[in-house]
């Protein structure tokens, strides 16, 4: 008797469980992009404030915009096949998305993967770098943000503060085609503003002094592109270029906070929260990425370092300095 009202239990019970999984049925979130967590991997090529801006951005703007994400962050510190390591390892592990911030970075998760979406950020000319191509049909897995300066309006900057302002000097990373980009365009403008271009090239932080130094002694003025190697060291530059009186135009406002004087520029933060609306498009609203062209820069300000001005004995209430933003007091 006992045994049969066991084995009726548990029929019982096999019965309840079978009908229990006959009638589950998932509930469906309402807003299924809030329950679903995407793994995005972040390339940064180095650590300097700028790219650090570019990254911290586009989190916020993931946050913002309500995204789950887990960031599986990794930072090549400029070294180009540790770049390549890194982009390898995000296709291993099967990310949803590479966020690649710099040129270095977005070309080689381009070399690595044809599959997987890649948005770049703080990529000057990506036609030229061969990422996209061109800024309308990227023609493939792989868009962004173009940190791509006004570097005419910069340029006329110069002579705002000083007409006599003839020739200035840029220093690069000479195995950076980003940092090499620019120094062409600022070549084939400055000549219509009546002014000079002498570059100096470096190819490691160790050079950067006496570069400086070379330079310094030619030029009226430093124009100061967005190098990565460079900017990496811009205290140093302030150092040298505030000791020598030497005025400084930064092609974004990151060098500016770090000590050079003045940009009409953008904020890589602001790039960064750019580039999180196209992860959006791509990730929840199903965006084709070979449909979405490059982005540029929605924002640029007039950022002024009072500190720097104030060091190079510059007059304060000049319009171009009173109506800016000022940083460093």
């Amino acid at each position: 008797m006992m045994k049969r009202k066991m084995s009726l239990l548990a029929l019982i019970l096999t019965c309840i469980i079978i009908l229990s999984g006959c009638n589950f049925t998932k509930e469906k979130p309402i807003n299924s992009s809030q329950e679903e967590v995407f793994q995005i991997g972040i390339i940064q090529f180095a650590e300097h404030p700028a790219l650090d801006d570019a990254r911290k951005g586009f989190e916020d703007g993931l946050k913002e915009l309500g995204i789950e994400a887990k960031i599986h962050y990794q930072n090549a510190q400029g070294d180009i096949p540790t770049t390549t390591s890194i982009a390898q390892k995000f296709v291993k592990d099967k990310v949803d998305l590479i966020y690649a911030i710099a040129t270095p970075a977005a070309q080689a998760a381009k070399q690595t993967t044809s599959d997987i979406p890649i948005l770049f950020s703080a990529v000057t000319d990506p036609v030229k770098a061969e990422i996209v191509e061109s800024w309308e049909k990227v023609g493939g897995n792989v868009t962004g943000t173009s940190d791509k300066a006004p570097t005419e309006s910069q340029l006329k900057i110069f002579k705002e503060i000083d007409p006599n302002i003839n020739t200035i000097g840029i220093i690069y990373n000479t195995s950076e085609s980003n940092s090499e980009i620019q120094v062409e365009e600022v070549k084939k403008i400055a000549p219509k503003l009546g002014i000079e271009v002498i570059t100096v090239g470096i190819s490691n932080i160790n050079e950067l002094a006496q570069g400086l130094d070379s330079i310094i002694k030619k030029v009226d003025a430093l124009y100061m592109i967005t190098d990565n190697l460079v900017a990496a060291s811009v205290e140093l530059v302030r150092e040298k270029t505030i000791e020598n009186k030497i005025i400084t135009v930064s092609a974004e406002e990151t060098q500016v906070r770090g000590g050079l004087l003045i940009t009409n520029g953008l904020s890589y933060y602001e790039l960064g929260k750019q580039t999180a609306q196209m992860a959006k498009e791509v990730l929840v609203d199903k965006k084709d990425i070979s449909s979405m062209p490059v982005g540029i820069a929605e924002k640029t300000v007039v950022t002024v370092n009072i500190e720097t001005l104030k060091a190079l004995g510059l007059d304060e209430n000049m319009p171009l300095f009173k109506d800016s933003i000022k940083v460093g007091n």
